[in-house]
């Protein structure tokens, strides 16, 4: 399995990202090619080779002309109009929401009326697309980072003199391993903060790994000591299990409509939720009840506590972390006579792969042709065990 983990030493913005992805192998004309699919003009981009200190890495400027400022529907339409692959258009969308969330809950506003230049901007949005795109290419199936400096000291933006870091790059980092660093100034982005913190599936060291390549990213600050540099360690997980720490939060009712666990369920999986399930109980006086079990990355965990308060009637929430061992596993796309369908594959202990059609996918075909499911779904895993093409989402 294809890993990415970003070694933020000196910060993480978006051009960093994006320069240390191209500066690891990801094609140049590949991401303008994704780029150009998007109903927006007047930019163009600059690919360079620049040092910082002693080392030599990839530096991209997004030259722009003629540019609104832009909401986040705005920019959430020009992706959902656009020809972007699925999982390219999935995760430009995740990091532009939640870089989002965050400047709506600084500025105390919905997330409709998040109106501001940070986000309007069309280099924004070049930079979370660019960055879905370049790990499509390179054809990453996780990301990781290490801990994130904040800098110190104050920035001006269009909403004033901000102490750093700025107050959405703050709450982005909530839940996230940080540390102050020693430079005075703006190390950490909102943007970066926001890349990091939609994609990357654990923050640490390092993840055990065959390393293929390492990229440099150039920032745009001159600073050689240390070098404004973001270091991207491109390779293939070496150990067949993947440990990752989460969260698990646990409640037990006995006093809900039943007609509002549906509701429920939906938003917890909307706000992040790995899982959630409902399991019957009997409760205090033998009262039949219902135990809602939620699992969830540790920086979701706040958000979907709300969700727990405001959708149910309970009044407490337990929480409590827990390691969890998986199976690496990419998504690949199989052609059949119903058309593409997504199959995941897992590789087992034992060295061996095992395909799994989507479900989802498989219904929509069937209602589409008008054929059983059942039908779709061995067409699927016929597929899959002959040498047809295969082509990684």
């Amino acid at each position: 399995m294809k890993t990415v983990h970003f070694d933020c030493f000196s910060g993480v913005s978006g051009d960093m990202v994006l320069g240390g992805l191209l500066d690891a192998g990801a094609p140049v004309d590949g991401l303008l090619e994704i780029l150009h699919k998007m109903p927006v003009s007047g930019f163009s981009v600059q690919v360079r080779k620049e040092k910082r200190g002693a080392i030599e890495g990839t530096r991209v400027l997004f030259r722009l002309s003629g540019q609104p400022r832009r909401t986040f529907r705005e920019l959430e339409a020009i992706i959902q109009g656009s020809e972007l692959v699925p999982g390219v258009a999935a995760a430009s969308l995740k990091i532009l929401r939640t870089l989002a969330e965050a400047e709506a809950r600084v500025h105390g506003v919905s997330v409709e009326e998040v109106h501001f230049h940070e986000i309007g901007a069309l280099d924004t949005l070049l930079d979370a697309v660019g960055t879905a795109a370049a790990l499509h290419l390179l054809e990453v199936s996780r990301v990781t980072a290490s801990a994130i400096p904040l800098g110190s000291g104050w920035v001006k933006t269009e909403h004033g003199t901000l102490p750093i870091p700025a107050p959405a790059t703050a709450v982005l980092l909530e839940g996230v391993p940080v540390f102050q660093g020693t430079e005075r100034r703006e190390v950490t982005t909102p943007t970066g903060a926001a890349i990091v913190r939609a994609l990357c599936e654990a923050f640490g060291p390092i993840p055990s790994m065959t390393l293929e390549r390492v990229g440099y990213g150039i920032g745009s600050h001159p600073q050689e000591d240390p070098p404004n540099l973001l270091r991207v360690f491109l390779g293939r997980a070496s150990e067949v299990l993947i440990q990752r720490r989460l969260l698990v939060l646990e409640t037990q009712i006995d006093d809900m409509n039943p007609e509002f666990y549906d509701h429920l369920l939906s938003r917890l999986f909307a706000e992040g939720a790995i899982d959630a399930t409902f399991t019957p109980v009997h409760m205090k006086k033998n009262r039949p009840g219902i135990l809602v079990s939620v699992l969830a990355e540790p920086a979701s965990g706040r958000r979907l506590m709300e969700v727990l308060f405001l959708e149910s009637s309970t009044l407490g929430v337990r929480a409590f972390e827990v390691e969890r061992y998986e199976l690496p596993r990419a998504e690949v796309f199989v052609t059949t006579p119903y058309g593409k369908c997504r199959v995941k594959e897992v590789v087992l202990p034992d060295g061996s792969r095992r395909r799994i059609p989507e479900y989802e996918d498989c219904r929509q075909a069937a209602e589409r042709h008008k054929v059983p499911l059942r039908e779709v779904y061995e067409t699927v895993l016929f597929t899959v065990r002959t040498p047809l093409p295969i082509h990684e989402a």
